[in-house]
């Protein structure tokens, strides 16, 4: 692949606890992880973005080709254990962070597989990196934290108790959202909810 390391995904070891996660830093290569960033929308407002918003020649879009296709999907089912072909997926970008974000959740219960891409090349704060969590009301209770820079890669089987979160931050964060979800009708509630919230705030090519 020329822009994801799919070797060294498969290589990272499932963890099962306190629910089934896997962390892979430097996921994205680092070349591609430069090109990403110096053709990435502008994105000033928080939220998250349908990939409608995106420039065609951002090379995000050329990330997303290789995330969509059947050897990635392929191994995620694999080292998850979970049938995936055939399930809708859904695509989703971040670029800044408000003080409200990051609070406690799971996921909801339309989502089987959460992938998380970050794309920042460097994160010198230490606020506002992703926490996994034993217990949905403790931010300092957790059995991992990934900064989101450097094409660090999060894949987490959303369950009862996959609480996350990150403490409160106002500024650049940026990251790709990708989802496979249980139903067409689930993936199509999630993706008007985003054109709707896209349609508020400004994204155009930097």
């Amino acid at each position: 692949m020329r822009h994801l390391n799919l070797a060294k995904f498969r290589a990272t070891r499932l963890e099962t606890a306190p629910f089934t996660y896997m962390i892979v830093p430097g996921f994205l290569k680092s070349d591609s992880l430069r090109a990403v960033n110096a053709t990435f929308p502008t994105i000033g407002k928080g939220g998250s973005f349908p990939l409608e918003s995106v420039d065609a020649r951002a090379i995000i879009k050329d990330v997303i080709n290789e995330l969509d296709g059947p050897e990635f999907e392929a191994a995620v089912s694999e080292k998850f254990s979970v049938a995936l072909s055939g399930k809708p997926k859904m695509y989703s970008l971040r670029g800044y962070v408000r003080n409200k974000d990051g609070q406690i959740h799971t996921d909801s219960r339309d989502k089987i597989i959460t992938v998380l891409l970050y794309l920042n090349e460097k994160w010198p704060h230490p606020e506002a990196r992703l926490r996994l969590l034993f217990n949905g009301n403790d931010l300092d209770n957790y059995a991992a934290e990934i900064a989101p820079e450097e094409g660090n890669l999060l894949v987490f089987r959303r369950a009862e108790n996959s609480w996350h979160g990150h403490s409160p931050f106002e500024g650049q964060r940026r990251s790709l959202q990708m989802n496979w979800m249980t139903s067409d009708a689930s993936r199509g509630f999630h993706a008007l909810r985003h054109k709707l919230s896209a349609a508020i705030k400004w994204v155009g090519p930097q």
